[in-house]
């Protein structure tokens, strides 16, 4: 990699062609991720994505002025300062709020990139257009406050957000929930009669973390094998698969960890703790994504814990 400051201003008018013909292509992938969902969100970037080639033209103009008509490939991962930026096919599917930041991520690059790179241009012709670039990503920002205005009135982006945040709990919330759940109480019953049954941590402990990995793999694949996610739009199933069998062991992992703790007493009591923390975080999340009223979610969850967390102590100790 190379320093800014070591860049001539033939190397610098490449940078920003290559800069500004990137960040279309980038609105350009965002605008096709989002038209099925957000067609309003989609046009916004179509919209930004023309603004680009814009500036693009103005300065492939000067540099054939001014260089001729090779432009050597110079790309930010080239320089030392730019931010590297994840590919839109990797965040897929998209996430409003995500692609919105990057958005003004890249706007606000960009300026910093044309400012610096004017400040150091000799050549008048040169300092002009960077400096009018500069000044036209500023624009820019306002002009993209213009499109959302033209293309996402309120009622519009009330909707996609509304769908956005449907579509976060159908693909990340729903099944990182279910899994915790899973996790959290069904690994109680035998956590907790290893424990009451030998009065070992140990042997509770190995018990716990079998009972966790094991429920873990069991329903990542349950739930990977359960939807294609083609007609309910809840994603992809691997992803899912796997977000809910990481739940399921972190949740299980949880109470089995305070039974590398010697002392059993003490070992049992944290764990309790332990249980405790994880219902609530259960109740917290069903109240925050399934509008589930606050009473009736911690109720139901202490009631099912209560339940398995007592099977397993009355099996424990028979």
């Amino acid at each position: 990699m190379r320093n800014f400051s070591d860049l001539t201003e033939r190397e610098i008018l490449a940078l920003a062609i290559a800069n500004e013909e990137e960040d279309g292509r980038i609105y350009l992938d965002i605008a096709e991720g989002l038209r099925a969902e957000y067609p309003g969100s989609s046009n916004v970037f179509t919209e930004m994505a023309g603004e680009e080639s814009e500036h693009r033209h103005r300065l492939l103009e000067v540099y054939r002025e001014k260089f001729g008509e090779h432009i050597p490939l110079i790309r930010r991962q080239d320089v030392r300062g730019f931010v590297q930026h994840k590919p839109v096919w990797q965040m897929a599917p998209l996430n409003l709020n995500a692609v919105r930041q990057l958005a003004e991520n890249l706007e606000t690059e960009t300026q910093g990139f044309y400012r610096r790179a004017a400040a150091r241009s000799e050549d008048v012709t040169i300092r002009k257009l960077l400096g009018d670039l500069a000044d036209a990503e500023v624009e820019h920002e306002h002009r993209a406050d213009q499109l959302v205005e033209e293309n996402l009135p309120a009622n519009v982006r009330r909707d996609e957000d509304a769908h956005a945040r449907q579509s976060f709990v159908l693909r990340v919330i729903q099944p990182g929930l279910a899994g915790l759940m899973d996790g959290s109480v069904s690994t109680l019953a035998p956590v907790f009669a290893a424990a009451f049954a030998s009065g070992n941590t140990w042997q509770a402990f190995l018990v716990g973390m079998a009972a966790s990995v094991g429920a873990g793999i069991s329903m990542g694949f349950a739930e990977a094998l359960s939807d294609n996610g083609s007609l309910t739009g809840r994603g992809a199933p691997l992803i899912r698969g796997g977000i809910t069998g990481l739940m399921t062991t972190a949740g299980g992992i949880g109470h089995t960890l305070p039974f590398l703790i010697p002392s059993f007493f003490i070992a049992t009591a944290v764990a309790i703790g332990v249980v405790i923390v994880e219902l609530g975080v259960i109740s917290w999340i069903r109240w925050k994504y399934m509008d589930t009223p606050p009473l009736s979610a911690t109720l139901q969850v202490a009631f099912g814990g209560a339940l398995v967390f007592a099977v397993g102590i009355l099996i424990g100790s028979s």
